[in-house]
């Protein structure tokens, strides 16, 4: 069974750091990426790395304080955030794509999802 578990949340003052994991299992994934969605708020694109781990993308609001990288022999995707801030308090959500080897930031392109860790900034 094809699975994405998220760990590494929690709750953070301003410009402290988390690292997020996201595990998969069940089957090998192309690009991955990570989403966030705040109370009241859509889910927002974060960052995104493509199968290889050679194309990135970031959301420019977290550019320059957020890192995405990914492990292929342990099959795991890793989000360092740094110099956090209280506007980045949201649910972190992993995703995959089955397919396609080039990341996206269109939450509608990935195929498989995480169920979601709290990450909470305060001020």
């Amino acid at each position: 069974q094809e699975q994405l578990v998220e760990s590494g949340g929690g709750l953070v003052q301003a410009g402290g750091s988390l690292r997020l994991s996201c595990a998969a299992s069940g089957r090998t994934f192309n690009a991955m990426g990570w989403f966030r969605q705040a109370s009241g708020k859509e889910r927002e694109f974060v960052a995104a790395v493509s199968g290889g781990g050679r194309s990135i993308y970031y959301a420019d609001s977290v550019k320059g304080r957020f890192t995405i990288s990914r492990d292929n022999a342990k099959n795991t995707v890793y989000l360092q955030m740094d110099s956090l801030e209280p506007v980045d308090t949201a649910v972190y959500y992993c995703a995959a794509r089955s397919r396609y080897y080039i990341p996206s930031t269109s939450p509608s392109d990935y195929d498989y999802w995480g169920q979601g860790t709290q990450v909470t900034v305060s001020s």
